[in-house]
């Protein structure tokens, strides 16, 4: 038995599969990144937490001597045991060593792969339908998502895509819509772009706020920035079924069918979700790079064909 085996074996450490599930499980919880296991203690302590690992367990150190250079290297062992334990899962494809997320994300992380994040799903016993609503990053996703921000933005788009195909709900669940989602949320740094909206859930898996087709998914609508924008759901909602539009300097417009409904209709308490930008020229919250703002063709689009102005 080996050196390493042997401290493995005395200080009954983890199985390195067990260690394999938990790294997967704490990626999942991470949104589908975690940093180096160097820079990010806060990991290591974390899956510590998780086998309930003693004080003894957490600090002891391997130390090997290189003769040739006439110095002792000594490493923790618990960092080597998740770090043996990554460098598997990246062998059979179901993360992303650092070195390769780096090209895409810029950060050295560990990150998910789409089969990593479907095994984490199934030790989380969580459905894989449920798949598509989680705001967990893949290495896949993001590749795309990088792809769809860094495009260069037309001077003409048209809105509709003819080329796209409607399909049924259970397929659109795809690498390329998800990509799409990740784009526009990041884009508007998960917030909503109308009253700045940014809540998620305790355990980050998800966020409240949504990425929306300006000219919907339904009508054929493109897969791209330009015809993407972040909505908490109240103005999801309002927005697709035409209470409100959009100027093509970004001012939010209301339709004028407002004036003929009750005081009580789009308050929530005091705060009234809807005709607080009929009072002003409210500007929505934009993308920190002008190259994401919503394209005006798509908003002429979206007041032709869903704002509501009729009596």
């Amino acid at each position: 038995m080996s050196y390493e085996g042997a401290m493995l074996k005395t200080l009954e450490m983890p199985a390195r599969l067990k260690v394999e599930q938990a790294l997967l499980k704490a990626l999942f919880r991470h949104e589908g990144v975690i940093e180096e296991f160097g820079a990010g203690e806060h990991i290591v302590e974390e899956i510590a937490d998780e086998f309930n690992l003693s004080q003894a367990q957490r600090t002891a150190v391997l130390e090997t001597i290189y003769r040739k250079e006439n110095r002792l290297k000594k490493s923790q062992l618990w960092h080597r045991l998740l770090s043996r334990a990554a460098d598997s899962l990246a062998k059979v494809g179901l993360i992303t060593r650092p070195t390769e997320t780096l090209k895409i994300t810029g950060k050295r992380e560990w990150m998910l792969t789409e089969s990593g994040f479907d095994q984490s799903l199934q030790l989380l016993k969580i459905p894989s339908t449920q798949k598509e609503k989680f705001s967990t990053k893949s290495f896949e996703v993001q590749k795309i998502a990088k792809q769809i921000i860094e495009a260069s933005r037309p001077e003409k788009s048209n809105p509709v895509d003819a080329s796209k195909k409607i399909i049924k709900k259970l397929k659109e669940s795809t690498t390329r819509a998800r990509g799409f989602r990740q784009a526009v949320l990041q884009a508007y740094d998960f917030s909503c772009a109308f009253c700045g909206m940014k809540p998620h859930a305790p355990n980050d898996s998800l966020w409240e706020a949504e990425a929306a087709h300006i000219v919907p998914h339904s009508s054929l609508g493109r897969d791209d920035i330009w015809n993407g924008i972040t909505l908490c759901r109240t103005h999801h909602w309002a927005f697709d079924v035409g209470w409100l539009s959009l100027h093509d300097d970004f001012v939010i417009k209301v339709s004028p069918k407002i004036s003929s409904l009750g005081s009580l209709f789009g308050k929530m308490q005091d705060s009234d979700c809807i005709r607080i930008y009929s009072a002003n020229d409210v500007q929505m919250r934009l993308p920190l790079n002008d190259n994401l703002y919503p394209h005006q063709s798509v908003l002429a689009w979206h007041r032709e064909h869903v704002f509501f102005t009729g009596p």
